[in-house]
């Protein structure tokens, strides 16, 4: 049976499945990246991890992967396939493309920026289904983006388009490892109001899913911290929208759990800043952690349809 390895590599663990050309998952799997040994080591480990992956196909199906789509965090060159940074895991200019291909016996690999490929399964088959013009917005420790336009993810001219979470809402205001000050993911990430809520509450403990909770029951220091955070996230995705103009705006992430509690604000709080601009359908994420595993799969099956379609018409 002809199939794809799809792997989701993050900061501490890896996703990976083998997917049928329906989308079907046949197999699931998860490693830890090793990542405490270091940079070379997590490289290893993700070699590794798609050789076991490989195997398994060509033991189970009948025959080896015929291609593979893996989604790295950082920042990645998709044309190069290079993954070329990444704070998290300690990489400098990886050739991860050329090195997986190697492990897998020469099968093309497809390599892309972990938001973007949770945000192209979000677009294609997820949430923003028949959306022709998306954008995701995933709120997690930072707040990334995924422009999506007939169903492919922009990258942009250097691999660094979406980021949204670096829109300046708050002019001098918190500083951000970016180098800017005020920017959107300082104030309206899972992360800031986690910290926002244990400085408010005195549990060093508390995070963003205790913040909802304590709105949902009234507390008003709850409900000031989070309409700060959904003001903010208004403002960065009333500028988004005006560059944009997204039939479909997804959120996802850790504070889009909060359900109703974080939507209907966010959804006032975007339709009153709009004046010309039309309002896009503001809905959650519908695949949450199998985004980017699926995203990948898709990846390689993208991979496939070209390079067949290229072998056809030489």
């Amino acid at each position: 049976m002809r199939h794809v390895i799809a792997l989701d590599v993050g900061g501490t663990g890896m996703k990976a499945a083998l997917v049928g050309a329906g989308g079907e998952l046949l197999h699931r799997a998860r490693r830890t990246t090793g990542r405490d040994r270091g940079p070379d080591a997590v490289v290893e480990s993700i070699l590794g991890f798609a050789a076991e992956l490989r195997a398994h196909g060509e033991r189970n199906f009948g025959e080896p992967a015929a291609a593979a789509g893996v989604a790295v965090p950082g920042i990645v060159d998709a044309d190069r396939g290079v993954a070329a940074y990444s704070a998290n895991l300690g990489w400098r200019d990886v050739p991860l493309r050329d090195l997986l291909s190697r492990r897998l016996a020469g099968a093309p690999v497809a390599l892309g920026h972990d938001v973007r490929t949770g945000g192209l399964a979000e677009g294609r088959i997820g949430a923003g289904k028949g959306a022709d013009r998306f954008l995701f917005v995933p709120l997690g420790t930072g707040i990334a983006g995924a422009i999506g336009i007939d169903g492919r993810v922009e990258a942009g001219a250097h691999g660094i388009a979406g980021e949204i979470g670096h829109i300046v809402v708050r002019p001098g205001g918190a500083p951000c490892p970016c180098g800017q000050s005020g920017c959107l993911e300082r104030y309206a990430s899972a992360a800031a109001v986690s910290g926002a809520w244990a400085e408010a509450s005195g549990d060093p403990h508390a995070d963003a899913a205790d913040c909802a909770r304590a709105v949902a029951s009234g507390d008003p220091n709850a409900v000031r911290i989070w309409q700060e955070a959904v003001d903010a996230l208004a403002d960065g995705l009333v500028t988004a929208l005006t560059l944009l103009d997204p039939r479909t705006v997804i959120v996802g992430g850790g504070l889009a759990e909060a359900g109703e509690t974080l939507f209907a604000p966010l959804r006032d709080a975007v339709r009153r800043r709009l004046t010309f601009q039309r309002p896009p359908s503001v809905v959650p994420a519908a695949l949450g952690e199998r985004a980017g595993c699926l995203g990948a799969g898709l990846l390689a099956w993208d991979l496939l349809e070209t390079t067949d379609r290229s072998e056809v018409t030489a």
